[in-house]
Order: structure tokens, then sequence, then C-alpha cells
């Protein structure tokens, strides 16, 4: 089988993998759960690309994340539910939807992206959706369950706070969440004296959910922001292992005075 520029040829790839008489063996033993990990990693890993700019790694990781699309979607048409050309036409269906002053008539490209126009589709799409739901017999899902439990947990508090921001349930300002942030570490500083670990690590998420706040109303992406921060803090450890190699040691062999002294340089030279 040839490589090929047409997505009918990946679409056949992965169906002669999952053959169950001539397909890979590894293939085969796959399931919806056992594949959702590397989806994400495949994700993170086209992200790590665009970071560092670097456009042949993020041609060859956008590759893989199709994989994962066409994988998931080889396993529900073989399960009955669905196929990859349902997939497609679900998201251009959706994307048609949202866009009128694109793709609608001529008044609804004339009259433009009306403000609010994209949230008013959304949640059109959603009551349709739950509405669905309740038809099947399944139980309705409150109004923050859409917000998807398998995202990053600094990414899914900023969006859980986003939605219920929509409805009015946020603060007003940045500075009373200061005071919010002061209670929790209190709190905290309490269960660390008390020595109970279950309470320090509920008094310790609901600082780190507090500083999400803090972020969304200072306009911070919680996971950009501690993204940048670990590049930070590897950076300037490197450079402390590199100073400390100009001396003829080891990370292992050098003083906590040593490395600090080095890291103190490290932030100065930037």
């Amino acid at each position: 089988m040839k490589p090929s520029k047409d997505i009918s040829r990946l679409i056949e790839i992965m169906a002669a993998l999952r053959d169950p008489k001539t397909g890979c063996p590894w293939d085969l033993d796959q399931d919806f759960s056992s594949i959702a990990p590397y989806t994400i990693e495949e994700a993170y890993e086209v992200l790590d690309a665009i970071q560092r700019n670097d456009m042949h790694d993020l041609r060859e990781e956008l590759g893989d994340l199709l994989l994962q699309v066409v994988f998931h979607a080889r396993m529900a048409e073989e399960a009955g539910s669905f196929s990859f050309g349902d997939v497609v036409e679900a998201i251009t269906t959706k994307m048609v939807r949202r866009h009128p002053h694109v793709f609608g008539d001529a008044e609804a490209r004339e009259a433009g992206m009306a403000k609010g126009m994209w949230e008013r589709i959304k949640a059109e799409e959603k009551a349709e959706r739950r509405a669905r739901r309740g038809s099947d017999g399944e139980p309705r899902r409150g109004y923050l369950d859409e917000v998807a439990i398998a995202l990053p947990a600094l990414t899914r508090a900023l969006k859980l706070q986003e939605k219920a921001a929509r409805v009015g349930f946020d603060w007003g300002a940045a500075r009373p969440i200061l005071a919010k942030i002061e209670e929790e570490i209190g709190e905290l500083r309490e269960a660390m004296d008390e020595g109970r670990q279950e309470a320090v690590a509920e008094e310790f998420g609901d600082l780190l959910f507090a500083l999400v706040n803090l972020g969304r109303h200072l306009n911070v992406d919680p996971e950009a922001a501690l993204r940048d921060t670990n590049e930070k803090f590897r950076r300037r450890f490197h450079a402390v292992e590199s100073g400390l190699e100009a001396q003829g040691k080891i990370l292992a062999e050098a003083s906590l005075e040593e490395m600090e002294a080095l890291w103190q340089s490290a932030k100065k030279a930037e």
C-alpha cells in the first residue's frame, strides 16, 4: 500500500491494521480507553512543535494527531456507532452553522458577526444535545458538566470559572480575589499545623483554584503561565549545572549554597 495525500488512504490503512484476520495484533488489542492517553499526548506534541516553531515536526505531529482521529472513528465504525465520514460531516455542519456571516444567505453575510451570535449558536447546539440525552432516557447533565473532565486541571479550572461567569457567578474584579487567596493560604497553613494530610491536599487545591481565578481576571492563562515558568526553571537549572561543570563538579557533589549562588547568577544574567 503506497503513501498518499488522500485521506481515504489513511482510512484504508487503519482498516487494514484493524482487520481481525490480517491486522496488527497491537492495533487490534486497543479500545477507546487504551488509545485516549495517546490522543492527549499527540495533542501536546503538536503544541510543543508550535512553541518550538518547528514546521517539519509540526507536519509530523499533526499527522500523528490525525491518525488518532481516524483510529477512534474506525473503532466506532466497527461498533456500528459512526464512521470517519460522520465525524467530518458533524464538524462541517457545526462550522457552517456557527458562521452564518460567512456561509449564510446574502442577508446574513451582509449583517456580519453580530455580538453574542457565537455564544447563542453554541447554546442552541448544547440545548439540542441535552434534549437528545433526555429523549434517550439518559440523565441530563448540569450546566458545568459539559466542561471536559480530561482537560489538564488548570485548564479545566479556568473553563469552569469562565462558564460560571457567563451566568453572573463571578468576582467583579481581580483585587478581591487576593483576599480570597490569603484566606486559602491561612486555611492551608492551619491544616499543615494540625497535620491533617487530606485537609492539606484539599486546601492546596482550593488555593490553586483561587490562583487560576486571579489569573483569569488578569487575562493570564494559567496553563501558559506555568508552562513558561517551567521552562524558566529548566533553563536556570541548566545554567546551575553548567556552572558546576565549569568548576569540575557534578550536581550530586554540590551543596545547596553553591547551587543557590549559581541560580542567582543565572537569574541576574537573564
